[in-house]
């Protein structure tokens, strides 16, 4: 045993090169080595950034591009191309949809006959992004070089160069800026958009990011006799909307809001929810957007665990207890007959802002969530003054809300977008300050005359598939 251990301190001290720390001075340095280290990787280790609202703008098109339901109808008989089953389609719709006679259409639409050119579809760009551009900065005051992200999401519209480079090409925005131009995304980009600039601006530290979202229409009208197809002729309207986001944290005296959270769900896997809206031809070769009988039971269906996500994040304890206690008796007791509980999300969220879709979206929207007839009146009242403007029409929603005084400082607002694919997006913000109206906000001067009433409307032409 004895020979075991002096051969081992023998083996030990010839490979042992180095001298073992023996004195305080010597450990001291260690330590303090160490020390600068931890330092070193705490200052360079990156903590999630907040994200600021600065502000946004919505475009309001001229006057002479109003349009009422009646010329609407009377534009779309003159034109030649529909039978007489589709125009009188087209008339229970717009009598019935919810919308108003002040939406806004391009102007190829008022035109003897409906042939739109590449020409006529810049127009529609330049006006709707444009306009909605010049307004942002001349609300926020910052300067074009400063702007370091780009992203601009426009569904059908697509182009070469892209709207992206149209837009850096007319504001000479810098050599470096990082641009992503989204197409084919549907209604719900403008929030999808939200959560790509979030994650762009954890990288890019110091920054502003500038989202714009629109809907070209002007070479998007169906001409042919397919219902299906024939719905976004009577919904759709012309609008967009410019949004400035920052993370730079002098911004947070001057920001609107703070983004808190931002939620995706997307259910293309699903056969129905893939075909519920899709861009096709119809049997005589002429292009439109299906919407089919399957689009509200897919977009429920996208929307409930998109709304489960956001009450996990922000409803408090005791509705989530409440409906884990609701939930395991109709586990266990299944004779009970107890109805689902539906949390009550406005103890949550005090403005509640649902893309404006369509009329029988909306009815199931507010059935499925128990939202009273008051947390849906900004969409409503959107649709019926602006009609469907796509991924900008929660931007007019927003602005509504504002142009009536109800954002408090304090106030936590829900936005939630939903499109084909199908998608769904939910973004919450809160609100960093009291807001008032201001002379940009589109319905600045009009608010007075809202909300108008629509209990009158009579039921929605046949069309959608019941979820009973």
């Amino acid at each position: 045993m004895m020979f075991i251990i002096n051969l081992n301190l023998k083996d030990f001290n010839e490979f042992h090169t180095y001298p073992i720390l023996n004195t305080n001075a010597e450990i001291m340095f260690l330590a303090l080595l160490i020390c600068l280290l931890l330092l070193c990787f705490l200052m360079n280790k990156r903590t999630s950034c907040k994200v600021y609202l600065i502000d946004f703008a919505c475009y309001k098109p001229l006057t002479s591009q109003m349009c009422t339901r009646e010329l609407a109808v009377k534009e779309t008989i003159r034109s030649g191309y529909f039978s007489e089953e589709t125009l009188d389609f087209m008339k229970k719709t717009m009598e019935r949809s919810g919308l108003g006679d002040k939406t806004y259409l391009p102007d190829i639409f008022f035109r003897p006959k409906y042939d739109p050119s590449m020409k006529d579809a810049r127009q529609e760009v330049e006006m709707t992004i444009f306009g909605s551009i010049d307004t942002l900065l001349a609300k926020t005051g910052v300067r074009c070089e400063d702007i370091g992200i780009l992203i601009v999401n426009c569904c059908i519209y697509n182009t070469s160069p892209s709207v992206t480079s149209l837009i850096v090409n007319r504001y000479k925005f810098k050599k470096s800026i990082i641009t992503y131009n989204l197409v084919g995304m549907g209604c719900s980009a403008g929030l999808l958009a939200i959560g790509l600039a979030k994650q762009l601006l954890q990288v890019h530290r110091n920054s502003y990011a500038m989202i714009v979202s629109t809907e070209i229409i002007t070479e998007n009208c169906y001409t042919g006799n397919d219902r299906s197809k024939f719905l976004i002729n009577c919904l759709f309207r012309m609008g967009g909307a410019a949004i400035l986001l920052s993370n730079r944290t002098s911004d947070h005296k001057t920001a609107k809001y703070l983004l808190l959270h931002t939620i995706h769900t997307n259910t293309s896997s699903s056969d129905r929810s893939y075909n519920s809206i899709i861009r096709e031809e119809d049997n005589a070769g002429i292009v439109g957007i299906t919407i089919n009988k399957h689009l509200i039971s897919a977009a429920i269906a996208t929307i409930r665990p998109n709304v489960a996500t956001v009450g996990n994040l922000i409803l408090p304890i005791h509705e989530k207890m409440i409906y884990m206690i609701i939930h395991m008796l109709r586990k266990l007791f299944p004779a009970m007959k107890l109805r689902p509980y539906v949390p009550n999300y406005s103890t949550a969220v005090d403005h509640f802002l649902p893309h404006v879709g369509g009329r029988p979206v909306l009815d199931e929207l507010q059935k499925t969530l128990g939202f009273s007839d008051e947390n849906m009146e900004a969409s409503r009242m959107t649709f019926y003054r602006y009609g469907n403007t796509s991924s900008s029409s929660i931007w007019y929603e927003l602005a509504y809300v504002e142009a009536k005084r109800r954002v408090r400082k304090g106030n936590r607002v829900w936005q939630i977008a939903f499109g084909s694919g199908f998608k769904c997006q939910s973004v919450i913000w809160h609100a960093m300050e009291t807001v008032d109206r201001d002379d940009k906000n589109p319905w600045t001067d009009e608010i007075a005359a809202f909300p108008v009433d629509l209990t009158d409307l009579q039921p929605f032409p046949e069309f959608f598939e019941s979820l009973n």
